[in-house]
This record gives structure tokens, C-alpha cells and sequence, in this order.
């Protein structure tokens, strides 16, 4: 497994906590017959912008609720095995953001649903894995918009159907921004390719280095241009002249030999 990833209990724990809470805010309503509809968003209104903090746990009927929580959670764990240092973040300031952003643009009605953090989560890790251009954040990136690239085709307006509740889709497109947004402010510099070569630099100049030199603009190996300084040496005289002053000092043979006898 890459250094960078590490699977911790809160892979799991995380996103089973999270739609957990869901079911029993779902509980809650069908037990003691309450109506959380009231607390979702309703844009421009001020009593509606509390919706922007309850709405994602609040669910029409069971089909909702169902079909938001596979997303879910696999979206959260993919979100906490590789992004687990800005996975609170995200989560968070992408409920905060996509609903407000729900409350500005959306219709005259109440927006409820986790479908708006879906978006959020797949925004993110989408762009988030482009954006690094590391490997296996990028083949996350490919994986999720093959499973989930369905869901684009919501963020558009869609006509509505009788006797079914219509789609937010201002919710969906308002957590899409929201994720590309979040994707640009959290910086992951842990899964920035560390540089080793000259040639990986961005200001790398192929005709200063010397092996790329060797290459014409085909790719075919050529010689080096011989250098107008050694021209000039064949040229010249065939040996070299100091300009330094060189004493020399003439030392009698001192070894202690004997002479030769005559």
C-alpha cells in the first residue's frame, strides 16, 4: 500500500456514522410523526437559511433516504482513505457552502436531502484527483466519474413528474460548484511529485544541457560542434610559452658515495 494512504477506523466509521445519523433522523420523523420537511431550505427567506445546516438529514420517504445512502458511503470513505486530512473540512464547509449556495439560486420551495454533499464529494474528489496529477488519485478520479458520471445530467433542470417529488437540481449544481471550489482551496502538497531531474523543471532549457545537445531536432544522434578554441591551438605553435618567471636552483650532489678508484 502507497505511504500516502492509510486505512484507519475511521474509513469505515466515518461514513457509517454519518448515513447512521441519517436513519435515525428518518426514525425520528416516522415515530413521533414529525414534520422535518419545515426545517430544509427555503431560498431568500430568513427562517429557510437554518435549512442550510439541517437539510442534508432530512428525507422526503424511504426511496430517498435510500437511494442517498450507498453514495454516500462510498464517497465518504474514498474521501477519508485519501483525503484523510481534509476530509472534516470538506465535509463541513461543503454542507455550509452548497447550501447557501441552495438558498441563493434555488426555487421558491423546500430543498431537502443529502443529495447536495453527494455532489459536493464527487466534485471534489473528481477535480481534487485531476489536480494532483498523482497516479492513483487520478485513477480514483476516472473510477468515480465512470460510476458516478450519471449524476451530471441532474444539475440541469428537469421537467417534473406527477405524483413524484421533483429534484433539486439547484441543490445538485450548487454542491458540484462547491466541490470545485474546495478543490482549489485545500492544496495536498504530500502528493506533490518531488522533482529529481533537470529536465523535470518547468524553466528546463533542452539546448543548455549537454546530452540533449547531442540530439538534432529529429532526434537522430549528431557530434558535438568542434569549439573555435581548439581550432586555434591546431593553429599555433606546437608548444606553450608560460608568462610566469620560473627560477631554477642548481643543487650539488651531497650522497655520501664513495669515489671510484683510479
Amino acid at each position: 500500500m502507497d505511504k500516502h494512504f492509510k486505512f484507519t477506523n475511521a474509513v469505515i466509521g466515518l461514513p457509517l456514522f454519518f448515513v447512521v445519523s441519517l436513519w435515525f433522523v428518518f426514525w425520528l420523523e416516522i415515530r413521533f410523526d414529525f414534520d422535518f420537511i419545515q426545517n430544509g431550505i427555503y431560498p431568500r427567506t430568513i427562517s429557510g437559511l437554518q435549512g442550510i445546516i439541517f437539510s442534508p438529514f432530512i428525507h422526503a420517504d424511504m426511496k430517498h433516504l435510500y437511494n442517498n445512502s450507498f453514495p454516500l458511503l462510498i464517497l465518504l470513505a474514498a474521501l477519508q482513505f485519501f483525503y484523510a486530512k481534509q476530509s472534516l473540512h470538506v465535509i463541513g464547509y461543503g454542507i455550509i457552502l452548497s447550501g447557501f449556495i441552495t438558498w441563493i439560486i434555488g426555487r421558491d420551495n423546500y430543498h431537502i436531502g443529502a443529495s447536495g454533499l453527494i455532489y459536493v464529494l464527487f466534485s471534489f474528489v473528481f477535480f481534487k484527483g485531476i489536480q494532483t496529477k498523482y497516479s492513483r488519485l487520478v485513477a480514483l478520479s476516472l473510477a468515480v466519474i465512470v460510476v458516478y458520471g450519471g449524476l451530471v445530467w441532474y444539475v440541469f433542470p428537469t421537467p417534473a413528474v406527477q405524483g413524484e417529488n421533483s429534484i433539486s437540481w439547484e441543490g445538485h449544481l450548487a454542491g458540484l460548484m462547491t466541490g470545485l471550489i474546495l478543490s482549489f482551496i485545500y492544496k495536498t502538497p504530500e502528493y506533490k511529485k518531488i522533482i529529481k531531474y533537470d529536465w523535470e523543471h518547468p524553466d528546463f532549457d533542452p539546448s543548455d544541457d549537454k546530452f540533449m545537445q547531442r540530439f538534432d531536432a529529429n532526434g537522430n544522434f549528431v557530434d558535438l560542434p568542434k569549439l573555435e578554441f581548439f581550432d586555434e591551438l591546431e593553429e599555433s605553435s606546437t608548444y606553450f610559452t608560460s608568462v610566469l618567471k620560473v627560477n631554477y636552483e642548481v643543487v650539488t650532489n651531497e650522497k655520501n658515495e664513495s669515489k671510484p678508484e683510479s
